[in-house]
């Protein structure tokens, strides 16, 4: 595989895709995910993997560039509760809502002595950091890191690409919240050698403790609170104005 190499996606059928406010959702459970990746990576073709949630879906309504990024990818997941509202409301169900927190696990634990993993994402040291807390549990697994601060241009990202590419990845996780990961991915996706690119957002915070979860029960119905809880002066835009003008974009479209 080379730079000479078709962008191309290996992709899913996209009329099986749940349409909300005109964003394509595969309809998978969480228990199909990683078989579904575990595909693309034998397939050994130009695979990119990517998630939508209640922000992605309001990014991509003045981002042109995250639409069709979103649209060409090989496949896209639920990651939010708020999503699958929306889809229900618009007579349309998702059975699933999976997030990097916690497949990231299950992950780690097929990828031992089997898949070589990238970690690439978020401010110096956490990606690393996150990568040996995976191997704490799973010793044998191959995985490379790198911050999330690379310039769009240039000789650093020029070797930052160059590092991903000799480590030899079957799977590059890219973490740098939307848009910034989709548009990184979507300038270099020709360039990455790896069969499989993944976006999974903020995983490493998680993984490492940076950012709290809080319990099950809660995280299963409505994350976004705790997220709220823990950077109110950050997120309080993104989830109370964003969610209600999610919701209200979605009885429009409805009712239309």
């Amino acid at each position: 595989m080379g730079h000479g190499r078709s962008i191309r996606q290996l992709s899913a059928a996209s009329a099986s895709r749940v349409k909300v406010l005109g964003v394509g959702v595969d309809p998978i459970s969480a228990d199909e995910l990683l078989p579904r990746v575990a595909a693309l990576v034998e397939q050994r073709g130009i695979a990119t993997v990517t998630y939508a949630n209640v922000h992605v879906m309001n990014q991509a309504r003045s981002d042109r560039d995250l639409t069709e990024f979103i649209a060409q990818a090989s496949l896209v997941y639920c990651d939010g509760n708020g999503v699958r509202l929306g889809a229900r409301v618009l007579g349309e169900a998702l059975p699933g809502r999976m997030t990097g927190a916690d497949w990231i696990w299950d992950l780690a634990a097929q990828a031992e002595g089997r898949w070589r993993l990238y970690w690439i994402g978020g401010e110096p040291g956490v990606t690393a950091a996150a990568a040996r807390t995976l191997q704490a549990k799973h010793p044998g697994l191959a995985i490379g890191t790198d911050h999330g601060f690379h310039p769009r241009e240039g000789p650093e990202n020029a070797a930052c690409i160059r590092r991903i590419n000799a480590y030899g990845p079957d799977i590059v996780l890219v973490g740098m919240g939307t848009p910034e990961q989709e548009h990184w991915v979507r300038a270099r996706r020709d360039q990455l050698e790896a069969p499989v690119v993944w976006c999974l957002g903020a995983t490493a915070d998680f993984i490492t403790g940076r950012l709290p979860r809080g319990p099950a029960w809660l995280t299963q119905r409505a994350e976004w609170l705790v997220r709220l809880a823990s950077e109110p002066r950050r997120l309080w835009r993104r989830y109370l104005v964003g969610n209600t003008v999610f919701m209200a974009r979605v009885i429009r479209s409805r009712l239309s």
